[in-house]
Parts: structure tokens; sequence; C-alpha cells
């Protein structure tokens, strides 16, 4: 596999009251809206935290800092590209009365619970969504203190 073929991605999983905050995006390759979680490619020179704080931001207008390391996923795209993506979950106390998208690619932001997720007509943007959102429903909380600085 080409190097140009990997990618490196994070993504913020924003749990509050019982409800997963999610992004409406339209899919690049298949031109279709989808749901997906505050997500996207990590900067040249950037740390993971630095780059899943930037996405929630960009993409949802918060300032966030995570609580917890959830793993690693991996996906095989059809594109032929494969994305090993850093999950990080956020568990806010309080939000802010109103936050919008910074990034125009961003349609919506809508808080559904798992099952609303399931019972939209919005597809979630891969099995990874879901994946990411049943590991915080199980528990899983792995110390960020298991990821080193960038040296």
């Amino acid at each position: 596999m080409s190097r140009n073929r990997l990618h490196l991605t994070v993504a913020a999983v924003v749990y509050y009251q019982g409800r997963f905050l999610l992004v409406q995006e339209r899919d690049k390759l298949s031109g279709r809206e989808v749901l997906n979680q505050p997500a996207g490619h990590m900067e040249e020179d950037e740390d993971l935290l630095s780059a899943v704080c930037r996405e929630v931001y960009e993409e949802t207008g918060l300032t966030l800092l995570p609580t917890a390391w959830l793993g690693l996923s991996q996906l095989k795209a059809s594109n032929g590209h494969t994305y090993v993506r850093v999950n990080f979950l956020f568990e806010p106390d309080s939000l802010p009365p109103a936050f919008r998208p910074q990034d125009p690619d961003i349609l919506a932001l809508h808080w559904l619970s798992r099952n609303e997720l399931l019972a939209q007509k919005l597809p979630p943007r891969s099995q990874l969504v879901l994946d990411a959102i049943d590991l915080c429903l199980a528990g899983t909380r792995l110390p960020l203190s298991l990821i080193q600085p960038l040296c």
C-alpha cells in the first residue's frame, strides 16, 4: 500500500446528557449527506490532542478538552484508502447557550442518542461512527496519559 493512501485522523465523541453531538456533512466520494462525529485529518506538526480540539472547534464552534481516549479504529474505505482514526471522548459538564460550526462544510449539528441516530434518514458516515459511540456506552475510558506528547 502506498503511504499516500494511509490517513491518520482524529474524531471527537461529544457526550452530553445522554446524547451525542453529530455533524451533518456531505460525503466527498458519494455526495450524499451523512452524520459523523467532529473529525478530520491531522495537520503537519500537530499533536493528537491539539488536532481533535481544533476539529471540535472548527466543526461545532465549541472549545472543549477531551476527558478520555476511546482507542483506535481502522477503516478500509471504498476509495481504496486506509484510515486510522484516534477516537477521543469529550464529556462536558455544561455547554454555552449558543454555538455553531466555523467550517462551511458542516451543514448542521444534531444531538442524538444511539437509537435516534439509527432512526435518522441520514446514515452514519461509516461504521466507525457507531463503533465509537458503542465504546463510549460500554464504559471505555482510556487515560489520556497513555498518549505520549509529540517529541
